[in-house]
């Protein structure tokens, strides 16, 4: 018989395998709205765009499986899993808006994803405090980042605007969430270096 971690661990791992090799399934229906044909240069914008949010979503997966590996109460567990799976929709929209899109993923998707892995492996080892605190972090930026996608988005792009719209909400119940189950406020050098970590990953991911 598997041992819990072990056990853990396997699914850890066949999550891995799933978010790197485009089999992700979604819970959810994706988000619909009709788009009207884009120009050429709208598509490149679009797809530069979700490109970049669907490199979020695979680091995604990787913190919350790397927190649900590593957290020491079964509810913290069951929390990440959860949120795990919301992120599983978003990760199953965005690759399916790319292929709509006529675009692809970042080619450094597993680069993105064994550092994000590394991060919450980290964050969940430094305690289940620390590790909440760090999806509220993690949340916020990511919300804010949505925000400025919804900005930019080609107005004509209703389809991809209603995905980053459901993206955004889920993500600031994510970190209500964490708030909610005791995270502890992250120091402020740690917030600025996630977020220059994380500006270097969006600006990469826009091109490569």
């Amino acid at each position: 018989m598997m041992t819990p971690l072990l056990d853990r661990t396997l699914i850890a791992a066949d999550a891995a395998l799933k978010t790197l090799g485009g089999s992700a399934h979604p819970r959810r229906a994706c988000p619909s709205a009709k788009s009207a044909e884009l120009s050429a240069a709208e598509r490149r914008l679009s797809g530069a765009l979700m490109r970049v949010n669907h490199v979020g979503e695979v680091c995604a997966q990787a913190l919350y499986q790397a927190q649900a590996l590593t957290a020491r109460t079964p509810a913290l567990r069951q929390q990440m899993a959860a949120a795990a799976g919301e992120e599983t929709d978003h990760l199953a929209w965005t690759e399916q808006r790319l292929r709509d899109l006529g675009d692809r993923p970042s080619l450094l998707n597993p680069l993105w994803y064994a550092g994000a892995f590394a991060l919450g492996m980290a964050a969940g080892r430094a305690g289940d405090a620390w590790s909440l605190g760090f999806v509220v972090e993690t949340e916020r930026q990511v919300e804010q980042h949505l925000a400025g996608h919804l900005a930019r988005l080609p107005q004509r792009d209703t389809a991809s605007q209603a995905i980053v719209a459901q993206m955004k909400a889920d993500e600031a119940e994510h970190g209500r969430a964490a708030e909610q189950a005791g995270a502890r406020d992250l120091p402020a050098p740690l917030r600025w270096a996630m977020r220059l970590a994380a500006k270097v990953m969006t600006s990469t991911a826009h091109h490569i």
